[in-house]
């Protein structure tokens, strides 16, 4: 039995970059475990990763000093090459012994190895010793750390240029309470590593032992070496502090990342700032502190935001005024800064600021941001009318419906993306249409059209709301449209992972209001209602349109398997290309429910049969003829199909998809029966009619709510 101890390795380096840390330190430790593990010298003993600002490591539970000795059997030569005609080893044979490290008398072994005879010789590879087998994982490691951006720095002898992402200045490596004698990037590992640069009790930390490593650095270099362990610790202060106040930290857990990979000792700290700020739209304000100094607004009960905020430090003084106080200083200029940008801002209408938008460019093929807002327009007006049109009747709540809907969305239209151009959102992109909302109203327009230039943006990303209301949903549809058309037509489609213009996520938001409002809209429509707001000859893809339905109806497939349809569930629905959306998941609920049917197997397994019966007819369809029925089993068949349409119908013409499909049910008998004892293909022209008449209004009935083929096994 191998002597095991667990295993401690940490590079020490400078200060990491913040937003990279969590998955460096998480795939410095798991890189290690793994090439250990692959070389017999760890097991499945716990992996505890360690990442702070100035230091990566790993604990591994369970490792062996020696990896155990392994029977190999290697392949030499075909047995024509490797021994002469008198059975001799052959000067090739006896070259590759030695390369193999194998004497020139090893025992060798003969067996087919396809269809000729090759040699063989059974071994046994020494088991790597800890010191070799760490030194491989972590040369390995070294290759795939998904460093973002490498730097090259000497070493100390002023000639040796390495590559990492910060300068390394020590390594540890204790197996146990003993050393590893391995080296990375220039340095031999020892037995000690550094604190916290203000607060560590001494300037070097000695290591005792493998399983010391986090309570010595904590103890005597004030660090906690633990990502996970320092970020719970944030996250506890920040409530706490909160609570003092009866506020509530702004939860963001990105922030909380950030900010943990910026400090090894945290000090949550309670600052405030002056009231006066207050008046500034609070997106503005936290969106300045979050991104611009890593504070923690604090809400009130009613999400709003105070004028306290918690500040995350990397020191514990006895009087923290200090920090405090630097804090609130460096916080002032920020919020001056917005508040200026929005009472300058004021001093110009959304209207005024829209011929300015015919210079900026939007995309070098597709004009100016002018001539988008234009295009967005004359979709929204098509869109409307294609809800005024619609044969699933569309509730507007207002006097005068569609007219008032089309004004709104008209001059939301044209106003939409007017706040590009105003000084906040050219300082924070991300508020654009938050913005455009707060000085809509401040203008006094109507609210809807206020709420609609915020929500034209949604949903922004996945799981993000949708728009509030019907003017912001149908500028949202007509933006995403005129992105998605505009790009499809000049051949600007996503390939692989690269998808620089967000098509993907434009497509799942057109996808996601489709549906979740349950619009009684067309996607082909739309798709050529956005095509006709492009100017003759902009467009040069020829195959756009059919490029974009696919793309959108590969987005939908994906998106309804995340939701845990199956993929037959999902293609039985999706191959009939239904409208509207919002029909969608009862169609596949109903699907699901027919599948649990004892008859489902059989009928589904008919209905492919037909389908491929009714391809290969190139006969001209004629109505059923009952007086042609001359078989019982046909006859059957046409009267339960009857009696079955009749039930069915009404009950998909009412939406009850899954009910529909269960009165179809009774037809497994008749059908079964049917294809026993009736040729289809009869020699007679007009029975062959007949019966493909009958077969095609099986077809239809079974193939209203999803193309049940798809079912079939």
């Amino acid at each position: 039995m191998m002597s095991t101890a667990n295993l401690l390795v940490e590079l020490f380096v400078e200060e990491l970059p913040p937003k990279a840390l969590k998955k460096l330190g998480d795939s410095f430790a798991q890189l290690i475990a793994d090439a250990l593990r692959a070389q017999g010298l760890a097991g499945e003993g716990a992996v505890t990763p360690f990442a702070s600002p100035r230091r990566l490591g790993v604990h591994i539970a369970g490792v062996a000093a020696k990896a155990a000795d392994k029977a190999v059997r290697i392949k030499l030569m075909p047995v024509a090459v490797g021994l002469t005609p008198e059975g001799q080893p052959s000067p090739a044979l006896l070259k590759k012994l030695a390369a193999s490290g194998l004497p020139a008398d090893a025992p060798l072994e003969r067996a087919l190895d396809g269809k000729a005879e090759a040699l063989f010789a059974n071994t046994v590879q020494p088991g790597a010793s800890l010191a070799q087998g760490l030194q491989q994982a972590l040369n390995d490691m070294l290759k795939a750390l998904p460093i973002p951006k490498v730097m090259s720095y000497q070493l100390a002898d002023g000639w040796t240029n390495v590559h990492f992402v910060r300068p390394a200045h020590g390594l540890v490596a204790l197996h146990g309470a003993d050393r590893v004698p391995v080296s990375l990037l220039g340095l031999e590992a020892g037995t000690t590593t550094r604190g916290h640069r203000f607060e560590a009790l001494d300037p070097l930390v000695t290591v005792p032992h493998a399983d010391a490593y986090a309570d010595t650095l904590r103890s005597r270099g004030a660090v906690i070496a633990s990502f996970a362990e320092r970020r719970e610790a944030i996250r506890g202060q920040l409530q706490a502090a909160g609570a003092k106040l009866g506020l509530t930290p702004i939860d963001d857990e990105a922030l909380l990342d950030e900010v943990t990979a910026l400090v090894e000792r945290p000090n949550v700290l309670t600052c405030a700032f002056e009231e006066e700020f207050l008046a500034v739209p609070q997106e503005c304000l936290i969106l300045t502190m979050k991104a611009n100094q890593k504070y923690f607004p604090l809400l009130d009960a009613q999400g709003k935001l105070t004028r306290h905020f918690l500040v995350v430090s990397n020191i514990a003084p006895d009087d923290a005024s200090a920090v405090v106080q630097g804090n609130e200083r460096v916080v002032r200029p920020r919020l001056a800064d917005a508040k200026f940008f929005y009472d300058q801002d004021r001093k110009k209408t959304l209207a005024e600021r829209v011929p300015g938008l015919a210079k900026v460019v939007y995309h070098g093929s597709l004009g100016s941001q002018g001539e988008r807002a234009e295009r967005v327009r004359a979709i929204a007006h098509a869109i409307v009318n294609q809800l005024r049109t619609a044969t699933v009747p569309f509730t507007v709540d207002a006097k005068d419906q569609f007219d008032v809907l089309d004004s709104k969305v008209q001059q939301a239209a044209q106003l939409a993306k007017a706040d590009l151009l105003t000084d906040m959102v050219g300082e924070f992109p991300e508020l654009q249409g938050i913005m455009g909302a707060y000085y809509a109203r401040h203008e006094g327009l109507r609210d809807g059209v206020a709420i609609a230039i915020e929500d034209h943006y949604k949903p922004r990303f996945a799981g993000d709301a949708l728009p509030r209301n019907h003017t912001g949903t149908v500028l949202a549809l007509a933006d995403k449209l005129e992105t998605l058309v505009g790009l499809f037509g000049i051949g600007q489609l996503p390939t692989g992972d690269k998808d620089p213009f967000a098509l993907r996520r434009h497509a799942l938001g057109v996808i996601r209001i489709l549906m979740e409002k349950n619009l009684p809209l067309s996607l082909p429509e739309l798709v050529r209602a956005g095509l006709q707001a492009f100017p003759e000859g902009m467009l040069t893809h020829a195959s756009a349109a059919d490029d974009l339905l696919h793309f959108a109806y590969e987005r939908l497939t994906g998106a309804l398997r995340e939701q845990g349809y199956s993929a037959q569930e999902v293609d039985a629905v999706i191959a009939l290309r239904p409208s509207p959306w919002g029909d969608i998941p009862k169609r596949l609920a109903a699907v699901r429910a027919f599948a649990a049917l004892p008859e489902s197997a059989s009928l589904a397994a008919a209905n492919k049969r037909v389908g491929n019966i009714l391809k290969k007819s190139d006969e001209a369809p004629v109505a059923l003829n009952d007086a042609l029925l001359q078989e019982p089993a046909e006859a059957q068949l046409a009267a339960a199909l009857r009696a079955a349409a009749a039930q069915a119908q009404p009950l998909f013409e009412q939406g009850d998809y899954a009910a529909s499909l269960q009165a179809l049910a009774v037809l497994k008998a008749p059908v079964d029966a049917f294809f026993d004892a009736v040729m289809v293909n009869a020699d007679d022209a007009a029975l062959r009619a007949n019966r493909l008449a009958l077969l095609r209004g099986l077809h239809e009935a079974m193939n209203r709510v999803a193309d049940l083929s798809r079912l079939a096994h």
